[in-house]
Parts: C-alpha cells; structure tokens; sequence
C-alpha cells in the first residue's frame, strides 16, 4: 500500500502556502479563506480569497488562519489543509498520503501539536514536522551533511528566521515574530504620518513589491496610490518613491540585522569562520526586496546571496526531507 501513497512536502506560511512532491512545485498560493459568517463555511480560498480582502460585507469574513508562522484558526487551517490535500489526491479513500508540513523554529510545544492534529485532519495516514530552516537548507542544497557551518536566512510573511546548521540539524537558531506582515505595516504608518493618508495593507505590500528597495537606488522607482484624507475622510492620491518605502523599512531592517547579530553571538568561532567562507542564503519573500543581499552583506560583514528558489525552497525541502527521514530522524518532529 505504501508504494501507491503519494509523499507531499507542505509549507504552510503565514502569506503563502506552498506544496511540492518529488521535484514538483504542485500548488501557491496565498494562505486566506473566505468564510460566510453565519453558516461558518469556507467560500473561498488562495487568491480568490485573497482578492476579496477588504472588499466584502460583513457577511463573509476573510481570514489568514495562521499568524506568524502558527496556527491562529485552528478549524479553518484542518478544513484548509483537507481540501487542498483532497484537491492534490482525490478522494483518498485506500491511499491517504504521507506529509510533511513546516513549522517554525523555537514555537511551543502547544502550537506544534495545533499543527500536527491539522495535518492529521487533512485525511493524511502520516504527519511529520520539520523546522522552516532546516527544510529551505534542504532545498537549496546546502552542504548541511557536513561538520562545516552554514548559515540562512528566512525572511518570511510572518517570521523571520535566522539559523546555523551542520550535521543535518540546526546548532543555534532564532525567529522573531516580524515579517513582511511588518514592514507593510510601517510602510502604512509613514504614508499616514508624512503624507496624512490612510492606506490599507493590501496597497503597502503593493508598493513594498513594485518599488520598495532596502538601500538606495541609482534610479528612483515611483508610484501613485489612493488613499483617505485623514482629516476629511475623502480619497487622495498620493506619489511615492524608492526613497520613501527605503525611509519607511529603517525599522524592519534594522531589526533583521539585530536578530542575525544575535544568533552570531551564540554560535561557536569554529563555524562563524566557514559562514564567512561560505556567505550566508537568503530565501523567503521578503529576500525579494531589492537590495536586500547588499544591505545585509554591508550591515553584517558577511556575503549575503539571494537563492535560486526563494519561495519554493522550504515546500522543496521538506519533500527531501521524507526521502532522508532515516537520515534526519533526530531531527523530525514525530509525535
């Protein structure tokens, strides 16, 4: 029975959710649902869903279930995860699949176990847990085998998350529970503190994507957007340049670098000196923004490089990781 059971690698994030099997990218999308509040009955879902934010009555509800890497909405994450399984496997009936779903490193053991029964409630036989960074090592070919340091950096929707791995496990690591949900949220409050126009998230995330920059560009990148007066309360149009979502991100930024100092701190001297041979792989969404690697290579003193697959590679990963789970049984999560 086992040969004829399908093995699928789930990255469940708190913006996207990925699923791949073998080499495969199978499914992204966005993680939101759309719900009618009276009958609590999932409408929609992914980007249909997600085109709905902020654009419906108060009769449905448009919910991102998980929040910061964990599960916030613990029904609508099973119903979620079932149907999108149900999708990929058909109806499943003799031969539930086999998977493997991220989660971030250093949650508790409470929110870990939220995810393990979700995947279980998906009508999976089997249900593993790998941590994000461990997985996007995997699937971006880091030499993690090896007694040697390597180092990433996951810049995700709802985390970011910083790690040292050798041996096929993480030696030290750290997540804080800022994101891209974070810089779009300064980048609401400059437009309302300079500007004195209110704008939603959809609209900062927008911005951030199609001229948002970490450093200063050569050429400035502008944008007009709409927006509410603060004081009438009437639509205003409004221009931004690079400079300004630059301006904006200080604090997001900074906090990136201060949490990849931290984690430095409490790694030994022996790795810190193969992370400087090797530079550090950036990945997640938010190693999109342009300029990111300069910006963290200048601020760190170690090379920084964007991956291949930035938004894949952990789904990538976790799939190699069934392949490997005698390999990388220490460091699996089994319940």
């Amino acid at each position: 029975m086992p040969a004829f059971s399908r093995e699928l690698g789930i990255d469940l994030g708190t913006l996207n959710t990925v699923i791949a099997e073998g080499n495969q990218i199978l499914l992204q999308e966005p993680t939101v649902v759309a719900i009618v509040v009276q009958e609590q009955k999932m409408v929609e879902w992914g980007q249909a869903a997600r085109d709905m934010m902020g654009r419906v009555s108060d009769s449905i509800e448009v919910v991102r279930p998980l929040r910061h890497g964990v599960i916030a909405e613990f029904e609508i994450t099973e119903n979620l995860l079932q149907y999108l399984v149900k999708k990929i496997c058909g109806p499943m009936l003799i031969f539930r699949p086999r998977i493997i779903l991220t989660v971030p490193y250093g949650i508790t053991s409470v929110e870990t176990r939220a995810v393990h029964e979700a995947g279980l409630g998906s009508g999976s036989r089997e249900v593993l847990l790998i941590k994000q960074p461990l997985a996007a090592a995997l699937g971006i070919d880091l030499p993690i085998n090896t007694p040697s340091g390597n180092m990433i950096i996951s810049l995700g929707g709802g985390t970011n998350q910083v790690a040292i791995l050798a041996m096929n496990d993480i030696v030290t690591a750290e997540t804080s529970r800022t994101g891209g949900l974070y810089m779009d949220e300064a980048i609401v409050n400059y437009v309302r503190k300079k500007f004195g126009v209110i704008i939603g998230q959809t609209t900062a995330e927008l911005l951030k994507i199609r001229i948002g920059a970490a450093i200063q560009l050569e050429q400035q990148l502008t944008m007009e957007v709409q927006g509410q007066d603060q004081v009438t309360g009437l639509p205003r149009p409004v221009n931004l340049t690079t400079d300004d979502i630059v301006d904006a991100l200080q604090e997001p930024l900074d906090e990136i670098v201060a949490l990849v100092k931290r984690v430095l701190e409490k790694t030994p001297p022996e790795l810190i000196s193969d992370i400087i041979d090797r530079g550090v792989a950036l990945c997640g969404g938010g190693a999109l923004l342009r300029g990111m690697d300069k910006f963290l290579t200048k601020s760190l003193g170690i090379p920084a490089y964007l991956v291949d697959n930035p938004l894949t590679c952990t789904a990538e990963g976790a799939c190699r990781a069934l392949a490997m789970r005698d390999t990388l049984r220490r460091s699996l999560i089994n319940f």
